[in-house]
């Protein structure tokens, strides 16, 4: 028997006998904020483990596989966002966006050029979109982000002086355009 088919009867054994008792671990770490239901993870991450191909075999399975669902339950947390885009609610804070972007503190911008700023948050790419809407659409901390997401400080700090830099260099490419 080779060690994959081995691995393999001992994983199946294990999601068979275990089966109750993993979806209660994974329920009871799921926040409510979470759209996945505990069946989903734990199908995600028997697929996952049933089609690995390595030649080291499994030493302790049930720590392997408690380990992949805690893994798997920790990436679904940091995808779900609660403000995923910019509403009619965030009207303030575009044109605030725009006059520190302008250094004009009047107010005085089209209809069109927030669109544009809509436009230009929606294009970036998710990191840095994430960034922005966490930090000046939510008011979160970089701190708390970071501990919500569990990237360090700096790498938001950094994402988001890329994000702006994107935004600003996209507006003034519109701004001289109308």
């Amino acid at each position: 028997m080779k060690p994959d088919d081995k691995d393999s009867n001992q994983l199946h054994a294990f999601f068979k006998t275990e089966y109750n008792g993993l979806k209660h671990y994974v329920k009871s770490r799921l926040s409510e904020r979470a759209d996945r239901d505990a069946e989903d993870i734990i199908q995600d991450v028997a697929l996952k483990l049933f089609s690995r191909h390595s030649s080291s075999p499994i030493h302790n399975v049930a720590g392997f596989v408690y380990g992949a669902l805690k893994n798997k339950i920790i990436d679904v947390m940091r995808t779900r966002r609660s403000v995923n885009t910019i509403d009619d609610s965030s009207e303030e804070i575009i044109v605030d966006a725009l006059d520190w972007l302008y250094n004009v503190p009047d107010n005085s911008h089209s209809e069109r050029m927030k669109h544009e700023l809509k436009k230009a948050l929606a294009d970036l790419k998710p990191d840095y979109q994430s960034v922005i809407l966490a930090i000046d659409f939510q008011g979160l901390t970089y701190r708390e982000y970071a501990f919500e997401t569990g990237t360090s400080e700096g790498t938001l700090m950094s994402r988001r002086h890329r994000a702006l830099a994107i935004l600003h260099k996209q507006l003034e490419k519109q701004k001289y355009n109308t």
